[in-house]
């Protein structure tokens, strides 16, 4: 392909155990963790609950934070204690992705920039550790129940994370596999239960991205894309009520296609609800800053 396939804002979130029930979603946030560094790897007590207490919403409220080091490792102990939880392997690899991005994005030479790196290597290899893991899960959960929509959402996504650092961050030529085994995966989803919010959320990066940055013939062997229906999927993810990282990773998109689109008002008006969700994350508030002042007479 002669461009980057540019797939999937990577949020790690979950959908709880109430939505499966049909309980109603609980939109309140859960208090931010407090951890005593950032390096600092966290000891899991149990396969939900971390021994000094920290919880899967702890990792989930460091992400979307900007404390990516510390979501990867609350994440890597939360599975090292339940070998399948698909939603600690999702969000570790999404927290690993955005450390490497944050290193590589304004390299122009990647391949370089990587080699370069001290910490790139290490960050790597433990991406393709937990995308191998979760694959490995999500399969086998689908060979045990064929149609497992958790299974079929998360082999989705962990498909996506890969294509996006491959294609996206590192400019590799590889991927197009697991490209289409998540856009299968999520079309799957989504024919089955249409209010997938984060199914939702995945797929219409896809149409957004094969859209706007392929060129009309490689868009067109890679099913298609369609940047108005990305729109309007999202800010439908973000009318359906939902839980509360649920609906942040909806909000969060919706935001981040509003700036590419620099439809700035409409993306400052979500940036205000993130802001008040997240007020420790600094990309939020940097966006707010800058355009704040730039509307000041």
């Amino acid at each position: 392909m002669r461009r980057s396939i540019l797939l999937a804002l990577c949020l790690a979130t979950v959908t709880t155990s109430s939505q499966a029930a049909g309980q109603q979603p609980d939109q309140t946030r859960p208090p931010a963790p407090t951890l005593p560094s950032e390096s600092a790897p966290s000891h899991v007590g149990d396969r939900a609950v971390a021994s000094d207490g920290l919880t899967l919403s702890d990792a989930q409220s460091l992400f979307y934070t900007g404390r990516y080091g510390s979501a990867a490792d609350l994440a890597l102990g939360l599975r090292s204690v339940d070998s399948e939880n698909l939603t600690a392997y999702e969000l570790r690899t999404s927290a690993l992705l955005f450390q490497l991005k944050a290193a590589l994005d304004r390299q122009r030479d990647k391949e370089k920039a990587f080699n370069a790196c001290a910490a790139c290597p290490e960050l790597m290899a433990a991406f393709q550790t937990e995308t191998t893991l979760g694959q490995k899960v999500a399969r086998s959960k689908l060979r045990a129940t064929p149609g497992n929509e958790d299974a079929l959402f998360f082999l989705g996504k962990l498909n996506l994370n890969h294509v996006w650092l491959h294609l996206g961050t590192l400019g590799r030529r590889t991927g197009w596999d697991e490209y289409w085994e998540a856009r299968r995966s999520l079309d799957t989803v989504l024919k089955r239960n249409p209010g997938h919010v984060r199914a939702l959320v995945a797929r219409a990066w896809i149409d957004y991205i094969v859209d706007t940055k392929m060129p009309w013939g490689t868009g067109w062997l890679l099913g298609g894309g369609n940047k108005k229906r990305a729109i309007r999927t999202l800010h439908e993810a973000v009318s359906i009520t939902s839980d509360f990282f649920v609906h942040a990773e909806a909000e969060f998109a919706l935001w981040d296609i509003q700036v590419r689109e620099k439809n700035i008002a409409d993306a400052t008006v979500v940036a205000r609800r993130l802001a008040r969700d997240f007020p420790e994350n600094l990309e939020v508030a940097k966006f707010l800053e800058t355009h704040d002042r730039a509307a000041q007479p």
